[in-house]
């Protein structure tokens, strides 16, 4: 983890106990190439370090509920909509087509009408991914934070992977399922990933489930604009805890975010004494 992850995780564990409610870890390791077990003990190590519990045990990995998608990718699939698509990812992002606001191609539909042969043919050759057909309707829902948000799936979204050609599920289709299945009743993350809850409503209507609210917050950014990364790694967890005790880190990202003035140590019970979901920032923050 880095900084901006640790902030993330303190004003979602915020907003969890400030209602009452309980905050849920997830580790989301689908990428079976990247993400490794040693990652994952390293996660909840620091962030009880942090003193920032989480409420059910044990913790979910989505490695080990590959059936359970797989399962609802074939419901998906017996409601129609869901096709091969063999376009390769680089090709895609060479394409001069529209790009929805996270940055993606917003997909042509290359694949979505091949004829029964053409798929045999092409199945020959190469593993296909498996997209969803979207509509041509208006999305719409109300984040919590930032109000009102709308698109349209077709021209804005394009039609969405549910599972790559190597195998693995994709992520919009994991978190429905899961967040469903666990009873999650409200999602808090980044700004940036804003766009990508519409396709996920989508899927959250496509298999019969009800959405969680949405609360996005603002982004930590660099003096430069950029997102922090794990390439920053003056703000990685391993150089944060040389130099700060947790409750300094946690008194440090409150006064980031404005809820103090001046920076004193805090464990995350006593930020709760701070803590306003009105006086949660809607501009991104920098982090000097």
């Amino acid at each position: 983890m880095h900084l901006g992850n640790v902030y993330t995780a303190l004003m979602s564990w915020l907003l969890a106990k400030s209602k009452g409610g309980e905050w849920i870890l997830r580790i989301e390791d689908l990428d079976r190439q990247r993400c490794k077990k040693e990652f994952a003990d390293l996660i909840m190590e620091d962030l009880s370090w942090l003193g920032l519990e989480w409420d059910e045990k044990p913790v979910a990995f989505q490695s080990a509920r590959t059936e359970i998608y797989l399962r609802h990718l074939e419901i998906l699939k017996s409601r129609g909509g869901v096709y091969p698509c063999f376009c390769r990812r680089a090709d895609l992002m060479a394409l001069s087509a529209p790009h929805a606001s996270d940055g993606t191609p917003v997909y042509s539909g290359t694949c979505r009408n091949l004829l029964p042969q053409e798929i045999q043919n092409k199945l020959k050759a190469q593993n296909p991914a498996l997209r969803v057909h979207v509509p041509d309707t208006e999305s719409r829902f109300t984040d919590v934070h930032y109000g009102e948000q709308r698109c349209n799936l077709q021209k804005d979204c394009g039609d969405f992977i549910l599972c790559r050609a190597d195998g693995n599920v994709s992520y919009q289709l994991a978190v429905v399922v899961d967040d469903a299945l666990m009873g999650v009743t409200q999602v808090v993350r980044g700004n940036d990933l804003l766009p990508s809850t519409h396709q996920q409503i989508f899927l959250y209507g496509a298999l019969g489930f009800t959405p969680p609210e949405f609360f996005h917050i603002p982004m930590l950014l660099s003096h430069d604009g950029k997102r922090l990364s794990k390439r920053d790694s003056s703000l990685s967890m391993q150089e944060l805890r040389k130099n700060f005790s947790a409750a300094q880190l946690i008194g440090k990202i409150m006064r980031l975010t404005g809820f103090l003035e001046k920076e004193i140590p805090l464990t995350p019970f006593q930020a709760l004494e701070f803590f306003s979901e009105e006086k949660l920032p809607h501009k991104d923050i920098y982090v000097s």
